[in-house]
């Protein structure tokens, strides 16, 4: 898929039964309000290789009191003077993996995802041109890889796993390629992205 199909296919809205959330295979365990969400937002970074397409991740440092040596997308926390979701998820790119901002194009967002840690996501949907230079956060990032974006749309390498969390059973997406377990909220997002790129279009008048 090239970035003009994803272009064109962002341009399409998002169904609403394609809401996603920490809670998508474990339903019966979902919060029943959805009040008092905290605002955030992630960039998917789609990278405009000669060879393909690939999606930039990063692998989050073992010291952090969260979600510690987790695969993640560049984000994070709304804060109050960003004015968007796509100048927040620009604003923590910059920050954590030092990619500027003015050679990524947003493209579309994706569908708000909760988390079980009580945020409101929105993954924003921006290409970026192969000649940028990465600066990763030590704090935050220790390691920045790219997976193909055909690995990751193609249904066969979507998984379910399961366990246990705080006491209860839950079940959710993972998408393992080579050394990198990409699962939770992450892969969750992914698929959504799969959704709204490898579904057929809307053509009805």
């Amino acid at each position: 898929m090239r970035p003009d199909d994803i272009r064109t296919r962002l341009l399409q809205p998002a169904r609403p039964e394609w809401g996603h959330s920490d809670f998508d295979l474990t339903p019966e365990v979902r919060p029943k309000a959805d009040a008092n969400l905290k605002p955030a937002a992630v960039l998917v970074p789609i990278i405009n290789r000669p060879e393909g397409p690939t999606v930039l991740l990063t692998r989050r440092t073992a010291h952090l009191n969260s979600h510690a040596g987790q695969i993640s997308f560049p984000g994070g926390r709304a804060e109050p003077e960003d004015a968007s979701p796509e100048i927040t998820a620009l604003r923590e790119t910059e920050e954590e993996v030092g990619i500027e901002r003015g050679i990524i194009e947003i493209v579309g967002r994706l569908d708000t995802y909760r988390t079980v840690t009580n945020y409101a996501v929105t993954p924003v949907v921006g290409i970026v041109q192969p000649r940028f230079a990465c600066s990763p956060d030590a704090y935050e990032v220790a390691e920045v890889f790219e997976t193909p974006l055909s690995f990751l749309l193609d249904s066969r390498n979507h998984v379910r796993h399961s366990g246990w969390f705080n006491g209860t059973s839950r079940r959710w997406w993972a998408m393992p390629w080579g050394e990198y377990y990409i699962w939770g909220a992450t892969a969750g997002m992914l698929m959504n992205l799969h959704a709204r790129l490898t579904e057929p279009e809307n053509t009805s008048p």
